[in-house]
């Protein structure tokens, strides 16, 4: 009977191929391609979610990040699934992307654990539960939020 590894010599084999850089190689060539080279001329495709994103923030000019904004429970946030939640409405608007926007998704409900009742901030600790069955479904890690305005409409020329 032939001797068979054991499973911890498979985990280390397995780290041992994880820990190895990788350079992709170009098509039709058989050498590696550039560091930051691959894929340079092609534009990463608009997902749905930043098409919606974009579509709200049409006529708005970005301002300073902030690391807190004022927070009410009356307050609208909107949930863009893999972009951003965004926060507020009429000419003031605040868009928190997360460190893992991919992970947004709208159809899970946010739970705050907020260190102040009347700001939300970038620290403050915050999850998502599936609002059928309660279902705990991750955890959101804010960044800082960025305060979209409405332009002002110039002047009528008369």
């Amino acid at each position: 009977m032939p001797h068979l590894p054991s499973a911890t010599a498979f985990a280390a084999a397995a780290l041992a191929l994880a820990s190895l850089p990788l350079t992709p190689l170009v098509a039709g060539n058989d050498t590696a391609a550039p560091p930051g080279d691959l894929g340079a001329d092609v534009p990463a495709p608009v997902t749905k979610g930043e098409t919606q994103l974009a579509k709200l923030l049409e006529g708005r000019v970005a301002g300073e990040p902030l690391r807190c904004i004022r927070s009410m429970p009356s307050q609208r946030m909107q949930t863009i699934s893999g972009t951003a939640y965004v926060y507020g409405r009429g000419n003031r608007i605040f868009v928190q992307r997360t460190r893992d926007p991919e992970r947004i998704n709208d159809r899970d409900a946010l739970v705050t654990n907020r260190f102040s009742a009347t700001e939300l901030c970038r620290f403050d600790i915050l999850t998502t539960i599936d609002p059928v069955n309660g279902i705990f479904t991750g955890a959101v890690f804010f960044e800082d939020f960025v305060p979209y305005t409405r332009a002002a409409a110039a002047p009528a020329e008369g």
